[in-house]
């Protein structure tokens, strides 16, 4: 396959994972994104420029994880190799359970493919599989290439998702600490087995959840409700559970947002405004938490190439 573009325009939203009983299956998007501009190169080099979250921190070469998505996406296509060069700007938090590592791969995935002279040749489900190879399971990665809210599963022929439906009422209320929690340590202290009732209990909440989202958000509260993560990793993010059942013992639909320590919360009419007072006596930046209400972002990852007049005006920088 040969390339049909030699700079492209990338943006990726957060996501937020589980949502509660919809462990490793079900995500929503969130208008939280990472921008990432790849401009090919006639020499070797790989150059990786990121600023805001993990400027300083990750890898600005062949490690990079964009770069190894990217990398890996062109070679599956057939594409030549060149040199590259990336401007990562990166709003999403790392490490707080809210898609960072998923959105990385997402931008390398889906840069690559609008590079490609026939870009039809990698679809969604492709897309959804490449990343999911990287990732290990879908749940993050469905929904920032699809937006909205998703259910992922695995099959023989690779990761699979569908598009739930989210009723316009709801709102999105991410609670984010300072501190961050590696997934790893976070799914490390997940028990290999768990009690029929407890499994039990999470197919009828996430059948219920899908109810929820869609029409009957009054249903949030006991949708939300999860017996097969979130309390065994309670010792790991202590202050996030605490505040997860501060929230719940409110009536306010609170979720671990992916392998936390981040908090989803979902409301829908009055609850929004009945959760900004319960905030007031809960989270604050001295206590180190903060409140970002991002909607919904019901678009999913995309892609543009940059025209050559358009570099010039451009200045070289990503707007």
């Amino acid at each position: 396959m040969q390339l049909g573009a030699d700079h492209v325009v990338v943006r990726v939203p957060a996501t937020s994972a589980n949502l509660g009983p919809g462990f490793d299956a079900m995500g929503l998007a969130l208008g939280i994104h990472d921008e990432l501009e790849v401009e090919l190169l006639a020499t070797d080099d790989v150059v990786v420029e990121v600023s805001g979250e993990g400027a300083g921190e990750v890898p600005t070469g062949e490690d990079h994880l964009v770069v190894r998505a990217l990398r890996h996406t062109l070679e599956l296509a057939g594409a030549p190799r060149t040199g590259l060069r990336l401007r990562c700007a990166n709003r999403i938090p790392h490490g707080r359970g809210l898609g960072s590592s998923a959105a990385a791969v997402v931008s390398g995935v889906v840069a690559a493919r609008a590079l490609l002279a026939d870009p039809h040749v990698l679809d969604a489900t492709a897309v959804l599989r490449i990343a999911t190879e990287f990732e290990g399971h879908p749940d993050n990665a469905a929904p920032a290439i699809r937006g909205g809210a998703t259910l992922a599963w695995l099959s023989g022929d690779g990761a699979r998702a569908v598009d739930l439906d989210v009723d316009e009422r709801i709102t999105a209320t991410v609670l984010v600490p300072d501190v961050r929690l590696a997934t790893s340590r976070a799914r490390g202290v997940l028990p290999d087995q768990v009690p029929h009732r407890d499994a039990a209990f999470a197919a009828g909440r996430a059948a219920l959840l899908v109810e929820a989202l869609a029409r009957r958000p009054e249903l949030l509260l006991d949708a939300t409700e999860d017996r097969l993560h979130q309390d065994y990793r309670a010792p790991v993010m202590a202050a996030s559970a605490e505040l997860l059942r501060a929230l719940r013992a409110e009536g306010l639909a609170a979720t671990v947002s992916g392998a936390g320590p981040t908090v989803l919360v979902l409301t829908s009419g009055e609850g929004t405004n009945r959760l900004d007072g319960v905030l007031a006596g809960l989270v604050d930046d001295v206590a180190g938490w903060h409140a970002v209400r991002p909607g919904i972002d019901l678009d999913g990852a995309s892609a543009r190439r940059v025209a050559p007049a358009e570099r010039g005006a451009r200045g070289g920088k990503m707007r």
